[in-house]
């Protein structure tokens, strides 16, 4: 459920990974040290694991009271059990159960299995863990987030909200029942339902899954944040029965339970504190419908998903038409030039050209490739909320923990030119972080404009007023006003050369660093940047979530002292969404009622309110909006009739094409023969928002 941008990507050398790695002597597979056996920490785990009540949690972060204070009452039993036991006798008798199953299907029944499509990515991953130290990579959604089954998963074109939130369909789970008045999520596991090994997915694995993302071993702050914060209990009743407890009876509490993928227990029997190395390069049972062999994995060059063999979901409604490929092959193309050229030899399948310099220049629908059929290209509009792209600053950074240097630095930001420049006038300005999200989105908001009048006005309430021979503006200090404009996107290099030469008529030097994507996002996490051009790509949810973005506990481990001052020592708290180290003890509150809220009105107030602080803090300058994705794709690469579904962010994101054999055998032939096809030129448009 973590947010993050499927487009950053890594280009680190080989030897930096194995270095990142532990020594680069470990091969794909292989334990670092003995097998060990962590059954015994698990079940004391289970059997003495309490549900610490949520304010404490806020009181420990507050510095109000102690973790021996905490230990202490927990000892005393005067916490409630996390994980709870009881029979199927005691069930409520007046469950609803659902189970999804008159929605309509997914896919075209047209769809052909086999076949093996190509594709590229920019570095080879840091590693095969979902969790953990560099998990939250670009190669992540092929193995978890597009991969993965949950317990039930949202229907991606039926956008109907009902009393429990939107509508699922099932995956692992056979039915499932909402408890809205207990604020309990029921469901039965499907008793087909098998890891990708072969082995029975379970309540075992349910109730592992909870100890591995609430265990320090994980090294992932995020995980340990959401598993310990958004659940009360887990209960098991059988084998294939449990339900999962919530804080609130929140309008979607079922999402909470529903999205959920169980972990392996049997596969994590081993997990302990040397987890991030142990597991570094061992792949973890799927759920889903691709598997990665060790075979497959060829450091540094190419890596290969398979399809499950005897996948237990492949004949069942909403998975039948899809995950068609019978093999993945991801080669390593560090340059995205040389992918496309790739591409033109159709050695890779597919290739992604929302980009307008690729649409319109690279492969323009004059192309003789496109002009004689052999290549199609297609424009996708989608409704979901939408990546954050813009300038995330640190305000814990010098000078920028200063508002109006931050306020002077949105009027200096000049995305008018680029979107009418560099994206051709197709995209729109961004207005607030939660575009998107419908009746949650606040429409008084405008972004600020350009105005080089106005950038000069709040630099020199800073401060600097005198320009230096360079025309980069000064303070009596002889600080110059003068940051540091990093990304992880090498296509958006000549966005910051456009963005520093409108800066620079405003004072402001920008010094563009364009890193790979890997060694970017490490830098915004470890919270070393100044500013980043960067994106958080947002699931498609009924409202926007605001705690892991903006809570102060996400940007300093004691962001203020038990006076409510700031604390003089605290330190950027590292592998948080929290970006912009903002730590207002306003929107801390606001956050903690929206969080509890149960009443959508309320929300949507709370959610404005939120909105409007984040805009006067003024440390994240909106950037622009893209209602579309653009696709390029050879012939043989098939599609359904009305290409995807409502919700995707990129057309292979639901994997519901599929390789038709015999006509790739025909187009490469005719290609060779001078024989051209009728070209294909699509728009979808009827997900388009007026």
């Amino acid at each position: 459920m973590r947010m993050h941008d499927p487009k950053i990507l890594a280009a680190a050398a080989l030897l930096a990974l194995l270095a990142g790695c532990g020594g680069g002597k470990q091969e794909a597979g292989q334990a670092t040290a003995p097998a060990t056996d962590n059954t015994a920490e698990v079940e004391e785990y289970y059997r003495s694991k309490v549900k610490v009540p949520g304010a404490l949690w806020e009181q420990l972060e507050r510095g109000e009271i102690t973790q021996e204070e905490i230990d202490r009452r927990s000892a005393a039993g005067e916490f409630p059990k996390f994980f709870r036991y009881a029979k199927p006798e005691d069930l409520p008798a007046d469950l609803a159960w659902e189970d999804g199953m008159d929605l309509p299907e997914i896919g075209s029944p047209e769809a052909k299995k086999g076949g093996t499509f190509s594709f590229f990515i920019d570095d080879f991953p840091r590693t095969l863990r979902t969790a953990g130290p560099d998990a939250n990579g670009s190669f992540r959604p092929y193995i978890l987030d597009d991969n993965a089954m949950r317990f039930a998963q949202r229907h991606p074109n039926d956008t109907s909200i009902g009393p429990n939130g939107f509508r699922y369909f099932p995956g692992i789970a056979k039915e499932w029942a909402v408890d809205k008045e207990n604020a309990q999520v029921f469901v039965r596991i499907d008793p087909a339902a098998r890891w990708s090994d072969g082995e029975p997915i379970t309540v075992d694995d349910v109730f592992f899954m909870f100890y591995f993302y609430q265990s320090p071993h994980l090294r992932d702050p995020w995980y340990n944040n959401w598993y310990n914060r958004s659940y009360e209990h887990v209960t098991r009743y059988d084998d294939l029965t449990f339900a999962i407890g919530v804080p609130e009876r929140k309008p979607d509490m079922a999402s909470r339970v529903l999205e959920l993928e169980p972990s392996p227990a049997h596969f994590y029997r081993e997990f302990g504190p040397d987890y991030p190395e142990r597991y570094q390069w061992r792949f973890k049972p799927t759920s889903g419908a691709y598997m990665v062999r060790d075979e497959d994995i060829k450091k540094g060059s190419s890596i290969t998903l398979t399809r499950v063999p005897d996948w237990w979901a492949s004949d069942k409604k909403f998975w039948r038409y899809r995950y068609n490929f019978g093999r993945i092959r991801l080669s390593v193309i560090r340059d995205t030039p040389k992918a496309l050229e790739s591409f033109r030899k159709g050695e890779l399948d597919w290739f992604a050209i929302t980009q307008p310099d690729y649409w319109y220049e690279k492969l323009p629908d004059s192309d003789p490739l496109v002009q004689g059929g052999y290549v199609g290209k297609t424009v996708f509009y989608n409704q979901l909320p939408r990546p954050t792209y813009g300038l995330w600053m640190n305000s814990s950074r010098p000078l920028l923990d200063n508002r109006d240097v931050r306020v002077g630095i949105q009027y200096a930001t000049d995305w008018d030119r680029v979107i009418k420049e560099y994206f051709r006038g197709d995209y729109v300005r961004m207005r607030t972080t939660a575009d998107g999200y419908g009746e949650f989105t606040e429409p008084a908001i405008q972004p600020r404009g350009y105005s080089v009048e106005k950038a000069l006005e709040s630099f020199a309430r800073a401060g600097f007023t005198k320009r230096g021979p360079d025309g980069i503006l000064v303070n009596d200090k002889g600080e110059k006003l003068s940051f540091t404009l990093t990304t992880g996107y090498d296509y958006l290099r000549d966005v910051l050369t456009i963005l520093r030469e409108q800066a620079g008529k405003a004072g402001l030097e920008f010094r563009l660093e364009v890193l790979d994507g890997t060694a970017a996002w490490k830098k915004v996490q470890e919270k070393q940047h100044d500013i980043q051009l960067t994106a958080f790509s947002v699931s498609p949810e009924m409202y926007p979530r605001y705690w892991e973005t903006y809570h102060s506990v996400n940007a300093y481990d004691r962001a203020f002292l038990p006076d409510g001052s700031p604390n003089p020592e605290r330190k950027p708290k590292p592998n948080t969404n929290n970006l912009q180290c903002i730590a207002d003890p306003e929107l801390d509150r606001k956050i903690e009622q929206y969080q509890a809220s149960e009443d959508v009105e309320e929300m949507r107030r709370l959610a404005f309110e939120m909105e409007h602080i984040i805009h006067d803090n003024a440390s994240f300058s909106p950037g622009y909006v893209f209602p579309f994705y653009r696709t390029g794709f050879w012939r043989w690469l098939k599609w359904p009739e009305d290409f995807n579904v409502k919700i995707s962010r990129r057309s292979e994101e639901y994997y519901l094409s599929w390789i038709d054999e015999d006509l790739k055998k025909e187009v490469q032939e005719a290609r060779k023969a001078g024989k051209t096809f009728p070209p294909i030129l699509q728009v979808y448009d009827q997900y388009r928002d007026e």
